[in-house]
């Protein structure tokens, strides 16, 4: 079993600033892609942030120049750094990975519980 356990959701004021983690455990060989996931009331899920094992990235538009996406590959850990944070970013935010159990298995997708982030004055 894989395990992703997200930290370091909350309130915080528009202009204001939070550090997202996603950690991963368990049977674990390799991860290929981590990523940041969001969803807000009555929306579909969406792609906020995206890193490869090789650190390529990627971003939804309307985060660009405001969030960053960092991992630690030893630690099987992914980062969303999310600065200048707006109301329109209150969500709550899921952690995916693509995860090989064995050398030879496919990859599959498994996701966090996820974390609430709460932009508010």
């Amino acid at each position: 079993q894989v395990q992703l356990v997200e930290s370091g959701g909350g309130l915080v004021q528009p202009g204001g600033s939070l550090r997202l983690s996603c950690a991963a455990s368990g049977r674990i060989f390799s991860i290929n892609a981590m990523g940041w996931y969001r969803q807000a009331p009555e929306k579909q899920r969406e792609l906020v942030a995206a890193i490869t094992s090789g650190g390529s990235t990627n971003y939804a538009d309307s985060v660009k120049g405001r969030f960053t996406i960092s991992r630690d590959n030893a630690k099987n850990t992914v980062y969303l750094q999310m600065n200048s944070l707006k109301p329109e970013d209150t969500a709550v935010y899921y952690c995916n990975a693509e995860v090989k159990v064995r050398r030879f298995s496919n990859e599959y997708d498994y996701w966090g519980q996820g974390t609430q982030v709460t932009v508010s004055s």
